[in-house]
């Protein structure tokens, strides 16, 4: 594949229908890598890298949490800022069924359902940030503001650090 083409997914879609500039990043997708694998290939800090994590909260509510690469989400600091018992990731069938992607794919763009989304308030201060495009393999690189402008996340501070130093 030549690195003018890239494959058009309904993340792709939304993102031209809503005018935001965008560079695809096509990398080598590795199952279970994550964003370690993706920040690597593309040779960017995996701070910059944002997860896109389908949860549901204990009336199985489906919602989108974004996340910094070297961060965990918090479950219990985010089902109390919703006021909800309990939020658990979603099992991968669920989350295909919600988003229309595959694990590994998911993009907060384009989902097949409208979900609400809840994206970790640091997030906004990256001018560039790089989310998934909707494929196993392919980022896109935006700027935050337009992802903001397009999803209207609920900024929270939920985020943990993988490391345990936080």
């Amino acid at each position: 594949m030549n690195k003018d083409a890239y494959p058009v997914t309904a993340a792709v879609r939304v993102l031209r229908a809503q005018q935001v500039p965008f560079t695809p990043c096509l990398y080598n997708y590795e199952a279970h890598g994550g964003t370690t694998v993706s920040a690597r290939e593309l040779g960017v800090s995996e701070h910059d890298v944002i997860k896109t994590l389908v949860m549901e909260d204990d009336g199985k509510k489906p919602l989108i949490v974004l996340m910094h690469g070297d961060y965990e989400v918090s479950t219990k600091q985010l089902a109390r800022l919703l006021h909800v018992k309990t939020i658990h990731p979603c099992a991968h069938d669920v989350a295909e069924k919600h988003t229309g992607y595959q694990i590994g794919g998911t993009s907060p763009f384009g989902t097949r359902k409208p979900l609400p989304v809840y994206m970790e308030r640091s997030i906004a201060d990256l001018p560039k940030i790089y989310i998934n495009g909707g494929k196993r393999g392919f980022l896109v690189a935006i700027a935050s503001a337009d992802l903001i402008r397009v999803l209207r996340p609920t900024l929270v501070e939920v985020s943990t650090s993988i490391h345990g130093d936080d």
